[in-house]
């Protein structure tokens, strides 16, 4: 049977390939590929690799540097293959399997090319030498050779030091502030390079000067690479209107590689295995295949009843395929829905699956807010949000959890337990932390909830929620606000607070006030020497006689009778006591032996033991406030604000339910996570250094102090925690949840202090165990380490519980002087101890291993011989100065804080482990390091599905290795699925993955789900071709594409990234592959990195509009430069990567206001100059807080007030000059058109409209173009039309600001760039723009438009005609919305417009416009026509002056006797006949035609001058690929 099946399919195959042959003897592979360069040369993968390995750890890139000193000779000796393979070889002494993966990952990406191009750009502004590979710079002066260097240095000290970045490779050496700063800049792996390192490290480490390293390349590759980690989109055009243009386009030679999809089976055959079968048929098969393919690329429209269930089909067909095929079919499901939505319809659904997913979806809207359609990744419980994150932040991620996942791997914990310990909430670090006021040495003048004062308030929590206007403190009697004022009452500082308590009490504000006072705690003292002491008698005199009350006002009135300058004394409180009570015995109050002395000490051992700052101090709800904020001048401000804040906080309480009616308030205040017993700054401080315990060190001796000195810090931090011994409270092992090292010299009295306050503390908790570091302040040696000894011995020897009784017994003074009067150590043992074992131990310990504990403290702890430490679970605190005082209450505050973070939930999973107790204990110790060390983002979420058997798809990780946890939640037929299926396949090339993907499909669909066809650019690794040189890089490939729609191509890019089209000669906009042989190729470059910023008027707190920005270099300051909008204050600039200093424009900009501060920058926020460093491929978003001069607090920026001529000059055109004299005479007189275009159509259009706008006017005109959407061959002709003609133009751009609500469809982003950015696009300098719209015919002067007056309205814009009558029903702003809305008057059409700048700015219409736009744009049936209708919508708000009808003439809507008076005329869109724009051109408007020839003449000039062999823009340089590409890495 066999036989006969296998010639029945044979026979088959052969009628088929017969009738393809047929069909394809003429069809060419069609297709569309798009490429997206950088504007940079390509940049070495040696230096690429050698950042990715300086992120690990600076540590590592010194001793890779050295490694690979001259890896470059072997450049030209291998192929480029092996020298990739070599350099990867080499990286991986340094990384992990793991993070070799990840290494390769991001050369794939060139993710750190932005990182090498940096330095690259800071040697430019050097600038280097003529002629030189490598140079230094010390202090500003450049060599090249290290002869001339060696001089510099003698006379380096007269010079100013140079500038060093955050991301500067600085050599570990000494890091004196007098040594002298020698910057190389070179290649490592290059021999001129190695001659330099050689002399500059081997100084560095003589402590002679300090050696920085910067990236240099002296001839870099002429070539750019080719990025990845972007998607391209094919979107069907809706072809309503015809708007393609006739004009013949010569095609390009290439072809597309013909990359088949990866579909394996089309229409029931499997290629696959055909091809495998038969593979002397593969050329006959690939015809068949793309025939039949072909033939279901069935584009005819669907009825709405078969899209209904298309997300379900998908999902369904997806679940039936193999797992390892799944994510591919989802990939070529969703990349290529259009054209296989046909082919769906046909999938039966499982009830089962239906069901189940259902299920699935009711759960996830329930528990975390995720509705059917909505998509989700998790990576380890981290979600991943898709608008937000690109391929580089994501890999960063995978990097960061890289790191948590090898450490648990490393510390034996692995499979499920791992996203236990993962998932375990560590508390993150509380920005502030708050005192317990529940303490009887708080004296409280007045309590809200029983003070007869506040009776008539209402007592409900429920009030809280009552709406109130905003700013009113509400009246509750409950003690929601507490101030406590710790003070000496005789300090002077305490006399204006004490008046603003006074205040706050008297005016009712709900807040409820208590005092510490902090006065004398000596047993005998005499009320009559000292005031505080005074003061303190007086006042328990009065509130026991009288109330707290009474002593209050007392106190406020002896305070006002002090004079200012002075404080109180104890003739003031004796002179009050004798007027006020003259009943009164004043020494038996006052006196030695007062009555009145009850609880003096109390506020003092209070204020001692809170550890708070120097006095006076307060609490608001137990949250000191800082020094700067307890000005009196300050203080009532931020209290009020306080009580705002905290409002809010209660407000959220009630509504959860967290806190109920019977609750004491206090109580609540007092339980949150943020109350300590004890304020230490160096505790609570949320800058933490944690050890790295994860290394598992091939040797794990510290006897051998040379051997110990090889090893890397996170193998010494592993010997050392390894050769540890404690000191415990227990006989019995038991396991702790926290581990202090005491790091100390012992022989010292300060160490033995520390130690001993730790094991103060140790003996009051059952949670710590405490050992010991020994840093003596010289080299060890038998002579300064015998205690130390004596203590290690008796670890060595004895019971715990005799160790830590001999301990304390040697830490003790009086053993101390003992043993320096010669006592032997020996005849202090304890009884009980074996004495023998003791002895022996002590006299044969060497000192070698002390040597090694001193080179731990030096080198990993970064301690200087001598200095104390303490180190918790890992958690550094310290260096401590000498007087400093680490007390048993901070070792008591530090375990609190310790276990409360992470140690006791660690402590918790650790013990299910059932691991001896010393091992557990040292695993909570490592764990709680490594996961307190980790950034804290958001709670990761554990996603539980109620059933995965028909709806999730599951793909396991492989066994015994590291693995990542990903969830994706996705509808297969959305954009995230056209992004994810692909993005998750790379990752799983890279790293170990265990997948669960649920389909979280739509029902009931009434329109396609998708309506294009997509692409994502990545690969997993760099690809090589087959001659072993590397390929040119990742494109996107569209093959198989139908060709009967017309398509626009969409890069879609990560956010902060500016790109543009350089090269193509096909119309990208509208791409018709019926029209066209071959390939359409697009090559795109990444034009800038978008850096944006927020900048703030610190005295008013308001953005400052109309405030301009420059950013440069030294050698250039202006390169580019922006305007501050009043929405948030956001500007935007563009730049490469590279240092750039960020400056106030000159002129009023300058004049007026100066920077204050700023942060996200890269240099110190008091530097007067605001550097910053674009170095990846990140956002980079900096906040700038600017201040007026003393002298101009009254000016305007947007004043009258004439304009400084720098701005109009900078605006040089790019044809011509422009001088100062120039630019005033021109100022008034130049015409400024604006106009946007895209596609070839429309730029004939714009190039036509532009002719008969010169035709018209002797007025000097300067076109002002949206660069963003223009074709490579208009911005190649446009010079040469601008010469031909004699006009001035600009290419402009803004990109969409990120928290604008973003458009997706191209023709609403080009229209929401007409109108939502004019007062940003434009330099100050341009007072009046007339936008003009591409289809249009000028038949007047625009001048006279530019004349017009405007009434006081900050544009103008002309009304729609009336007159044709039979268009009557197409009017849609007669009827409904529209007609209500205007009230009587007109709606404007946006094809003609002119807009006062000056006007628009002052008035901040750009800034209320985007504010309407953002309300009206969340919904998405809003501004049909967002050009048009926002403009018409806003008219109450920003008056549009309405121009006279002549202005615009349309067709469509004007009748036809008023064409021969129309200044302009409009192509508009016919909705009855729906005439092609071409058609309608040249039938109406006569002079259209011979205006076309001439500007076509013109072209095919500027054509046959251009020479041969270039193809590109003025503004491109692009270098042909070669078939040998040996030397780009």
């Amino acid at each position: 049977m066999a036989p006969r099946s296998e010639t029945g399919i044979m026979k088959i195959l052969w009628l088929l390939l017969i009738l393809t042959q047929f069909h394809h003897a003429h069809s060419a592979s069609k297709g569309v590929t798009a490429s997206l360069k950088a504007k940079w040369p390509q940049t070495p993968l040696l230096l690429e690799t050698s950042e990715f390995i300086c992120e690990s750890g600076e540590e590592k890139f010194w001793p890779f540097v050295d490694t690979v000193r001259e890896l470059a000779v072997y450049k030209h000796g291998e192929s480029v293959r092996s020298y990739y393979n070599l350099i990867v070889k080499k990286a991986g002494q340094f990384l992990t399997d793991l993070q070799v993966s990840l290494l390769k990952l991001s050369l794939s990406l060139r993710a750190y090319s932005p990182t090498v191009h940096t330095f690259l750009q800071i040697a430019s502004d050097e600038p280097p030498p003529e002629a030189c590979s490598a140079f230094v710079s010390v202090h500003g002066q450049l060599t090249c050779s290290t002869k001339d260097m060696k001089k510099l240095l003698k006379t380096a000290a007269g010079r100013p030091k140079p500038y060093l970045y955050k991301n500067d490779h600085k050599y570990p050496g000494a890091n004196g502030t007098d040594l002298p700063v020698v910057i190389l800049y070179a290649e490592i792996g290059t021999k001129k390079f190695n001659t330099f390192h050689k002399v500059l490290s081997e100084r560095a480490e003589e402590g002679k000067l300090i050696y920085v390293l910067r990236h240099y390349v002296a001839e870099p590759k002429k070539q750019n690479i080719l990025l990845s980690g972007y998607g391209v989109e094919l979107a069907i055009k809706s072809t309503e209107y015809k708007a393609v243009d006739d004009t013949q386009v010569k095609d390009s030679k290439s072809s597309t590689t013909d990359e088949e999809d990866d579909t394996d089976e089309v229409q029931g055959f499997l290629f696959g295995k055909l091809k495998k079968s038969y593979p002397d048929l593969q050329g006959q098969l690939g015809d068949l295949r793309r025939h039949l393919l072909e033939s279901t690329n069935d584009m005819a429209p669907l009825k709405v009843w078969e899209l209904q269930d298309l997300s379900f089909q998908a999902a369904a067909r997806i679940m039936s395929v193999p797992k390892f095929d799944s994510l591919k079919l989802m990939r070529d499901l969703s990349q290529n829905f259009p054209s296989r939505a046909r082919s769906l319809t046909r999938v039966a659904v499982n009830l089962e699956m239906r069901k189940e997913i259902e299920e699935n979806q009711k759960r996830l809207s329930e528990s975390m807010g995720i509705h059917p359609g909505d998509s989700s990744l998790f990576i380890n419980g981290i979600h991943i949000d898709l608008d937000l994150h690109n391929a580089f932040s994501i890999l960063d991620i995978i990097r960061g959890e890289a790191k948590l996942l090898e450490g648990l791997h490393n510390l034996g914990i692995r499979g499920t337990s791992m996203s236990k310990f993962l998932r375990m909430p560590v508390t993150t670090v509380e920005e502030s932390y708050a005192l317990d006021i529940r303490h009887s040495a708080i004296m409280w003048i007045n309590d809200i909830e029983s003070d007869s004062t506040y009776r008539t308030w209402p007592s409900s929590l429920q009030e809280l929620l009552r709406a109130t206007f905003p700013g009113v403190i509400r009246q509750i009697r409950r003690n929601f606000f507490n101030l406590v004022l710790f003070f000496d009452p005789a300090q002077e500082e305490s006399i204006e607070l004490v008046k603003l308590a006074e205040l706050f009490y008297k005016h009712k504000i709900p807040l409820r006030i208590g005092f510490v006072f902090v006065v004398n705690t000596e047993d005998k003292v005499n009320g009559f020497e000292d005031a505080g002491v005074a003061f303190f008698r007086l006042w328990n005199y009065i509130a026991e006689e009288y109330d707290v009350t009474q002593a209050f006002l007392s106190m406020v009135t002896m305070y006002n009778r002090v004079d200012v300058g002075d404080s109180l004394s104890v003739e003031t409180v004796t002179a009050y006591l004798k007027k006020k009570f003259p009943k009164a015995n004043t020494a038996k109050i006052l006196g030695v032996e007062s009555s009145y002395d009850d609880k003096r000490k109390a506020g003092a051992v209070f204020y001692r033991k809170s550890g708070l700052g120097a006095l006076p101090v307060a609490l608001f709800n137990g949250i000191p406030l800082s020094s700067e904020e307890m000005d009196p001048d300050e203080l009532e401000t931020i209290l009020l604000q306080r009580i705002m804040d905290t409002t809010n906080f209660f407000q959220r309480a009630v509504f959860m339910g967290q806190i109920s009616e019977g609750l004491d308030v206090v109580d609540f205040l007092m339980e949150q996570s943020n109350v300590v017993p004890r304020i230490n700054p160096v505790i609570l401080s949320p800058e933490r250094r944690y050890l790295d315990f994860t290394a598992s060190p091939v040797a794990d001796d510290w006897d051998d102090s040379m051997m110990f000195s090889f090893l890397d810090s996170k193998d010494k931090t592993a010997v050392v925690s390894k050769r540890m011994k404690y000191l415990t409270k227990h006989e019995e092992e038991m396991v702790y949840g926290v581990t202090i090292w005491i790091i100390a010299d012992i022989e010292q009295a300060p160490g033995r202090q520390m130690l001993l306050n730790a094991l103060k503390h140790m003996s009051s908790s059952s949670n710590s165990r405490v050992g010991v570091i020994n840093n003596p302040g010289g080299t060890p040696s038998e002579d300064n380490s015998s205690l130390y000894k004596a203590i290690w011995a008796s670890f060595l020897t004895q019971t715990s519980k005799n160790t830590l009784d001999f301990t304390l017994k040697l830490l003790k003074e009086d053993t101390v002087q003992l043993i320096t009067h010669d006592t032997k150590i020996k005849d202090l043992l304890l009884q009980g101890m074996d004495q023998d074992a003791f002895e022996k131990k002590f006299n044969t310990l060497d000192v070698d291993f002390l040597r090694s504990q001193q080179r731990f403290c030096q080198e990993v702890l970064k301690l200087k011989a001598g200095q104390r430490a303490v180190v918790s679970n890992g958690r550094i605190l310290g260096p401590f100065t000498e007087d400093e005082e680490f007390s048993a209450d901070d070792f008591h505050l530090l375990e609190k804080i310790t276990l409360s973070t992470s140690a006791e939930k660690i402590k918790a999973k650790v013990k299910l482990m059932n691991l001896a107790p010393r091992k557990s204990s040292d695993l909570i110790m490592k764990v709680d390091a490594l996961l307190s060390a980790a950034p804290k983002g958001e709670a990761r979420k554990d996603i539980k599905f109620v059933k995965d058997k028909h709806s999730v798809l599951h793909l396991a990780a492989r066994e015994d290795e590291v693995f990542y946890d990903v969830v994706a939640i996705v509808d297969p037929l959305t954009r995230d699925a056209q992004k994810l299926a692909p993005l998750l396949s790379v990752l799983g090339q890279v790293v170990n993955m265990r997948v669960q993907v649920f389909t979280n499909c739509r029902a009931k669909l009434s329109e396609m789900p998708l309506k294009s066809f997509y692409r994502f650019v990545m690969e997993a690794e760099v690809s090589f071709l087959g001659n072993d040189t590397m390929s040119t890089g990742p494109v996107a490939r569209f093959t198989e594409i139908p060709e009967s729609p017309l398509l626009t191509l969409n890069m879609i890019t990560p956010e902060s990234w500016m790109v543009e089209a350089v090269r193509s000669p096909h119309d990208l906009d509208n791409i018709h592959l019926q029209e066209v042989s071959g390939v359409v190729n697009a090559e795109y470059e990444l034009e800038y990195l978008l850096l944006e910023g927020h900048c703030f008027d610190m005295s008013t707190g308001q953005p400052p509009r109309g405030l301009q920005f420059t950013l440069g270099m030294k050698q250039d300051p202006l390169m580019q430069d922006t305007i501050v909008m009043a929405n948030l204050g956001y500007f935007q600039l563009k730049a490469n990567p590279g240092a750039w200093i960020l400056r106030l424009r000159k002129g009023r900009s300058e004049d007026i206001y100066q920077i204050q501060a700023h942060d996200g920058t890269d240099s110190p926020a008091d530097a007067e100059d605001v550097i910053v460093v674009l170095n990846s491929f990140h956002s980079k978003i900096i906040k700038v807080r600017v201040q007026k001069k003393p002298d101009k607090l009254n000016e305007d920026l947007l004043s009258e007030a004439t304009e400084s001529k720098g701005l109009w000059d900078s605006i040089t055109s790019l044809t011509g000059s422009s001088s100062v004299e120039e630019g005033d005479k021109k100022k008034e007189d130049v015409l400024n058109i604006f106009s946007v275009a895209s596609g070839h159509l429309y730029e004939r259009f714009l190039r036509i409209m532009m002719l008969s706008v010169l035709r018209h006017t002797k007025t000097p005109v300067k076109f002002w173009f949206l660069k963003n959407y223009l074709s490579p061959s208009f911005k190649e002709t446009i010079p040469h039309m601008a010469e031909a003609y004699g006009f001035q133009y600009e290419l402009v751009q803004y990109k969409w600001p990120r928290w604008l609500h973003q458009q997706t469809e191209k023709q609403r982003i080009i229209w929401g760039h007409k109108i939502l950015f004019l007062d940003v696009l434009f330099p100050l300098a341009v007072d009046k723009i007339i936008f003009v719209d591409a289809d249009q015919i000028v038949r007047a002067d625009l001048k006279e438009l530019r004349e017009l007056d405007l009434e006081g309205a900050p544009y103008g814009y002309t009304p729609f005609c009336d007159s044709r009558r039979e268009m009557e029903g197409y009017r849609f702003w007669k009827t409904g919305y529209w007609a209500s809305h205007l009230a009587h008057r007109k709606y404007h059409i946006s094809a003609l417009y002119v807009v006062d700048l000056k006007k628009f700015r002052k008035i901040a219409a750009g800034d209320r416009l985007r504010g309407q736009y953002q309300a009206l744009s969340q919904d998405p049936n809003s501004l049909s026509n967002l050009d048009q209708d926002l403009p018409n919508n806003m008219i109450h708000q920003v008056a549009i002056k309405s121009l006279p009808q002549e202005w615009l003439w349309c067709e469509t809507w004007c009748d036809d006797s008023s064409k021969p008076t129309a200044k302009t005329i409009d192509l508009c869109n016919n909705p009855k006949t729906k005439e092609p724009k071409l058609s309608a051109a040249v039938r109406i408007v006569p002079e259209w035609t011979s205006y076309d020839s001439e500007i076509k003449q013109l072209l095919k000039r500027v054509q046959e001058q251009k020479p041969e062999a270039s193809n590109t823009g003025p503004s491109q340089t692009q270098t042909k690929h070669t078939g040998n590409q040996r030397d780009e890495l």
